[in-house]
């Protein structure tokens, strides 16, 4: 790969020849797999000790289930892309994924070439989903944005940070489900450009990834203007 830094990834999975097949997939197109794991607990393990950019995740883990992984990992470094490669295409197992931190969420049935684009794409901070689980995806953002927030004990009183006009009109795109891609198609700027003004959002709103990102754009009726 041509950046100055190749993207870390590790693989969980418990079927061994699927784990290999994989991991020698993303080493052949340029990833660095700094780390592979059969279950849960060797998971946790051992990303923290290889401190991956992207955790490619199966659910169907052994000893600790895979959204229990996600949910650990995640919660201790917010900056953790995570995939998920499922067999499963049911509803409620893509929002406990989605809710425990994944970014992404792939099908088996995926293609190589389309398993490197979502590594490739959630490495940059894009929400990757199988075709027809994006709605899905963004109805439940809709949902979580509906329940009152958690309290943010003794912050209540201070005035909204101030967004730029730049990066308000990126989070209301990012609100209506775009991806970075299309938001910068829809904007005419750099890819990077968007994923700098979401950063820069993030950081100031003190949010941790792109699903609280779109909530507290919902929250803010973001999403219908």
């Amino acid at each position: 790969m041509s950046e100055e830094r190749r993207i870390r990834v590790m693989v969980v999975d418990d079927h061994p020849m699927w784990r290999d097949a994989v991991a020698r997939d993303l080493e052949g197109a340029g990833f660095e797999v700094v780390a592979t794991a059969g279950d849960g607990e060797q998971a946790v393990r051992r990303a923290r000790a290889a401190a991956p950019d992207v955790l490619v995740l199966d659910l169907n883990l052994p000893v600790m289930p895979g959204v229990q992984v996600a949910r650990e990992l995640v919660g201790a470094d917010p900056k953790l892309r995570v995939l998920v490669l499922s067999a499963s295409g049911e509803h409620a197992d893509v929002l406990e994924a989605v809710k425990s931190g994944a970014t992404g969420y792939l099908l088996k049935s995926a293609s190589t070439e389309e398993l490197i684009d979502a590594v490739r794409r959630t490495a940059a901070g894009d929400p990757v989903f199988t075709p027809g689980l994006a709605g899905l995806v963004l109805g439940e953002y809709r949902r979580l944005a509906s329940e009152p927030a958690p309290a943010a004990g003794g912050d209540a009183g201070k005035a909204a940070p101030q967004l730029t006009d730049r990066e308000t009109e990126v989070l209301r795109l990012v609100a209506k489900g775009l991806s970075y891609k299309q938001i910068a198609e829809r904007l005419v700027i750099s890819h990077r450009t968007v994923q700098n003004h979401v950063q820069n959002t993030l950081g100031k709103l003190q949010l941790h990834n792109r699903v609280e990102l779109v909530r507290y754009a919902i929250e803010r009726g973001l999403d219908d203007a």
